[in-house]
């Protein structure tokens, strides 16, 4: 066994140790000054709720979770090769970074509305959202990582006349990498934020929508059942890439499991 897994499970389990703490405290606070249910339920009646309908809590979970898979697997996509174009010339890094700044600077809760009329109230509307609020931090890091590149390297690899787009797969692509891993972690969170939003807006499944009609009900505990569901799916994705980074790349600085 690695020195590394040790190390992980302790962290997890330290991790583990803090939200029982702080879920205890809650416990325990909701019993001694007893609030309406209304504005704080105790984490017990909010566990409660979740099983007394866990396919309810699963089917909005999934659909969520597919909108976002989807708005950031496509930014991922979009965000790379928009990172490789501005890399690669002037006049794209001039375009596609104003556009991407002006787009970034739009409230998304205001956008929302019109990908609504556009795209109907299906899926849709709640990808482009995710990819909209996703694919910002992938181009930025991508370009950082794209740009960071020993000069040295691109110097050797032009006096062998290599082309500009095999010095692009063979040397810039691998450098950024990690940078471009760094983006997905912080995306992967964007692309859930940016599907609840569209799920608040229109449609009809989702645990926002879930949210919504608890909130519309003045059911509190509802309320706090789906955003629970959503606080695990959240952290489970970022894990996910996390994971996906591990083993694509194990030689690098960030996978280190302690000092050398």
């Amino acid at each position: 066994m690695s020195a590394g897994a040790p190390r992980t499970a302790g962290g997890a389990l330290g991790t583990a140790g803090v939200l029982l703490l702080l879920l205890l405290s809650w416990e325990a606070a909701v019993r001694v000054f007893a609030p309406s249910p209304l504005l704080l339920p105790a984490p017990s009646a909010i566990v409660a709720e979740f099983f007394e309908a866990p396919g309810y809590y699963g089917r909005h979970a999934l659909y969520t979770l597919w909108t976002t898979v989807a708005g950031f697997g496509l930014s991922v996509v979009l965000g790379v090769v928009l990172a490789v174009l501005v890399v690669s010339s002037r006049l794209a890094d001039r375009l596609i970074t104003t556009l991407l700044v002006v787009m970034n600077s739009l409230p998304k809760v205001a956008l929302a509305p019109l990908f609504v009329i556009w795209m109907g109230t299906g899926a849709e509307p709640k990808i482009a959202i995710a990819v909209m609020l996703a694919i910002f931090s992938i181009v930025a890091d991508m370009v950082l990582g794209l740009r960071s590149v020993d000069p040295d390297a691109i110097a050797l690899a032009r006096v062998h006349r290599a082309s500009p787009w095999r010095i692009m797969w063979k040397i810039r692509f691998p450098n950024a990498l990690p940078a471009l891993f760094v983006g997905m972690k912080v995306a992967i969170s964007f692309a859930l934020v940016g599907a609840i939003v569209g799920e608040f807006v229109g449609g009809s499944a989702g645990l926002g929508h879930a949210i919504l009609v608890a909130q519309g009900q003045f059911d509190t505990v509802r309320v706090f059942a789906a955003l629970a569901v959503l606080g695990v799916m959240g952290t489970l994705l970022f894990y996910a890439v996390e994971a996906l980074e591990r083993m694509l790349l194990p030689w690098h600085v960030s996978q280190r499991s302690g000092p050398h």
